[in-house]
């Protein structure tokens, strides 16, 4: 009978060690025993951007980038996001079970109470520039909420903590809604309890001068749909940034703000404004071969919104989009004309062999960039949009580090390749 171990012969040595097996990993401290010598630090693994090193234990979100599986606490995506709310996934995943009536019902009142936001917070977005970033106004006024609930630093404490991650699911909204407003120039439109989350944020957004801002329920639906679609997603950078943060025992606004930088980033949470300008370069659908051929031979840049560090498949959250984009636009009435340029993208790589050997599918980001200017979003609400239902899994994964034994502050090693031991030298003689 096989044994769930692995057998390491160090050639240096002649050597051999046996390393235990546990679901398909090994532990790399247990390569340290691998020395040349007692002095020897041992044997480390060296791998940038941890593209093969599993960093935790989780049970929150499991995807297969060949299958094209993501499925959140066992439950697939798309059946969520045909079935659920957002609210209800929220819960989902904080909680690791989907909430029965009388459960939802109180998570939604929770979340409902602590929509507002302290009066001071007006005056953090009133002192950005009128043309500042509504990423950059996010990532500051969330992390400012670390100076208004000092308890949060009490993280430990199950009660105070998950009082802090309902806080923060609930303000994020209006904090995002603000810093568009701000960035438009427009006056702050306070929060509506009256309304479900994805209305209510809508209304911070457009509301005028009408006493309530009443949205297409259809559109109120599709929101809904893309905050679930982009609720987790395993440990891609943000995630891990939340977990490395909350692994000193930050409160969760400073570790939320952070993982809101990471996803500020044009790779992470840019993508989809990438696809939109692609899109818009390309033109019309009888200029995407010329543009598709100038990606095989190299002349032209990246084809944005295809491929993924782990889909090897077509991703799930696409062809969840794909078909909402047609009922957005159908509920608008404008039929965006980069669409018919990215239907056409996608049936020459899904057709092209070159595209389909090098397993290039559409990911999330290739249709969400359509559906948000179809709503009149500026494309520097994208990142913000992304941030506001993230929160929920950036939660999730903060607790789940906090109660994790194993886990420890991150602390990651290196590979030095500096200078050896030098002696200071006076200026006068440099």
């Amino acid at each position: 009978m096989s044994k769930e171990t692995l057998t390491i012969t160090d050639n240096r040595t002649g050597k051999s060690y046996e390393v235990p097996i546990t679901d398909e990993t090994i532990r790399a401290m247990d390569l340290r025993q691998i020395k040349v010598n007692e002095a020897d630090f041992g044997m480390m693994t060296y791998d940038p951007a941890f593209t093969n090193t599993a960093a935790c234990r989780s049970a929150i979100t499991f995807i297969d980038g060949d299958k094209g599986i993501l499925r959140y606490r066992g439950y697939p995506v798309d059946d969520l996001a045909e079935n659920a709310s957002f609210l209800e996934v929220a819960s989902l995943l904080i909680n690791g079970e989907l909430p029965n009536k009388d459960e939802l019902a109180e998570f939604a009142r929770q979340v409902t109470t602590h929509t507002f936001v302290h009066e001071n917070v007006r005056t953090v977005i009133d002192g950005f520039r009128y043309d500042a970033h509504p990423m950059g106004m996010l990532v500051s006024t969330v992390s400012a909420l670390s100076t208004f609930y000092p308890e949060a630093k009490q993280v430990l404490d199950a009660e105070s903590r998950r009082l802090q991650m309902i806080r923060l699911i609930a303000k994020m909204p209006t904090l995002a809604a603000w810093s568009y407003r701000h960035s438009m120039g427009m006056p702050l439109v306070y929060p509506d309890n009256e309304l479900s989350y994805s209305a209510n944020f809508l209304s911070m957004m457009k509301r005028i001068a009408e006493p309530k801002y009443e949205a297409h329920p259809e559109i109120v639906k599709a929101l809904d749909v893309l905050f679930i679609l982009h609720a987790d997603h395993e440990q891609n950078c943000s995630a891990n940034t939340m977990r490395c943060i909350g692994s000193s025992r930050a409160d969760p606004y400073s570790a939320v703000a952070g993982a809101a930088a990471a996803l500020y980033g044009p790779l992470h949470g840019g993508a989809n404004e990438a696809v939109l300008r692609m899109l818009q370069e390309i033109g019309s659908p009888d200029r995407v071969p010329e543009f598709m051929k100038s990606i095989k031979d190299g002349t032209s840049g990246r084809l944005m919104g295809f491929g993924h560090r782990v889909y090897k498949n077509y991703d799930p959250r696409a062809k969840v989009i794909k078909g909402l984009a047609d009922k957005v636009f159908d509920i608008v009435g404008v039929r965006n004309p980069l669409l018919k340029v990215a239907l056409e993208l996608e049936r020459i790589a899904l057709e092209d062999e070159y595209f389909v050997e090098r397993k290039l599918y559409p990911n999330v980001d290739f249709y969400s960039g359509l559906i948000y200017q179809a709503l009149e979003i500026p494309v520097e609400m994208f990142p913000v949009l992304f941030a506001i239902p993230r929160t929920a899994g950036w939660l999730a994964q903060w607790e789940e580090l906090l109660i994790d034994k194993d886990q420890k502050i991150a602390r990651p090693r290196q590979i030095y390749t500096g200078e050896d031991e030098r002696r200071y030298v006076p200026i006068s003689e440099r």
